[in-house]
């Protein structure tokens, strides 16, 4: 398996460059696929990663998880196996030398075909390991998205030509030193898949109270081993998690929705808005209206 030298992947920054003029994130006309610019260095921002293949072709980030940093350039890539609330951090960019990447979602039924046809049986592992990994990046895989990003001047031929290059990469990932992790999520005797399978649940019911052994049976694990694995995984408790949730979908509602302070806590769950102006402030470091008068760009209320 030949690597790909941080000199050599300029080739997906010189493919990337053209398509992203200004600082910014960038969905495409390929499904899964978004590419972004930063021209400067970014302090760490709150973010959900989907599962997904994380690409930086020129500069350097670092994905924080539960209070683990994960640094990563153009010699690798990141790979996420589940819904994971995070913290991205841009640490070199510059005007002349603009931090340039992509993201891909990983499509998990397409792993499992790939992994099914390809012969590699999708056993579950012992060892439950994190849902965030780095990875080498390969000439193969990094030939492969060379031609996906190559095939948006095209666009007439990407419903024919796409499916095709993304099951590549998928077939590359999983012969890459991640492919234990994607391996993982695909089996659903394994306690990775049953732990998405909870986040999916999550995602869906973040308003209501949440019963720990409910939810652990909903997803055939017993409560001490859904627990354990949980935080495992996301490096967070389900309770964290839900928090999570509940105070990201929060400032959406204020931010987008222009609900007030109380009616956006009432709304995610909370039943005290004190309560959620506490936890707003431990997350966010600033009380909730602080906050979205700052990312409106209005001054702060004392």
């Amino acid at each position: 398996m030949s690597h790909v030298s941080p000199r050599q992947a300029s080739s997906l920054a010189s493919n990337i460059d053209p398509r992203v003029s200004q600082a910014g994130d960038f969905a495409t006309s390929i499904p899964g696929l978004s590419l972004f610019r930063r021209d400067q260095p970014v302090e760490p921002a709150v973010c959900m990663v989907e599962p997904s293949l994380i690409l930086v072709a020129r500069g350097e980030k670092r994905l924080w998880v539960g209070g683990e940093g994960y640094r990563y350039d153009s010699a690798g890539f990141l790979i996420t196996s589940l819904d994971l609330p995070a913290n991205s951090e841009v640490m070199a960019a510059s005007t002349g030398e603009p931090c340039v990447g992509l993201v891909l979602k990983l499509d998990v039924p397409m792993l499992a075909e790939v992994i099914a046809k390809g012969g590699m049986p999708a056993t579950r592992s012992r060892t439950i390991d994190k849902g965030v990994g780095f990875g080498t990046m390969t000439a193969a895989l990094e030939e492969a998205l060379n031609r996906l990003l190559t095939l948006l001047d095209e666009p007439e031929a990407i419903p024919v030509l796409a499916p095709l290059i993304l099951r590549e990469v998928h077939y590359r990932l999983l012969r890459s030193d991640q492919a234990a992790r994607l391996r993982q999520i695909t089996a659903v005797d394994g306690q990775g898949y049953r732990i998405a399978k909870a986040i999916d649940w999550l995602k869906l019911n973040y308003s209501i109270p949440l019963r720990i052994d409910e939810l652990a049976a909903r997803v055939q694990m017993s409560p001490p081993t859904f627990h354990h694995h949980f935080r495992q995984l996301t490096a967070m408790s389900p309770l964290q998690y839900q928090k999570w949730l509940r105070l990201n979908e929060a400032r959406r509602l204020m931010l987008s929705e222009r609900l007030d302070v109380s009616r956006a806590a009432f709304a995610v769950g909370y039943e005290s808005p004190s309560q959620f102006s506490r936890e707003y402030g431990r997350m966010f470091g600033s009380a909730p209206r602080n906050d979205i008068a700052t990312l409106r760009g209005q001054p702060e209320t004392l």
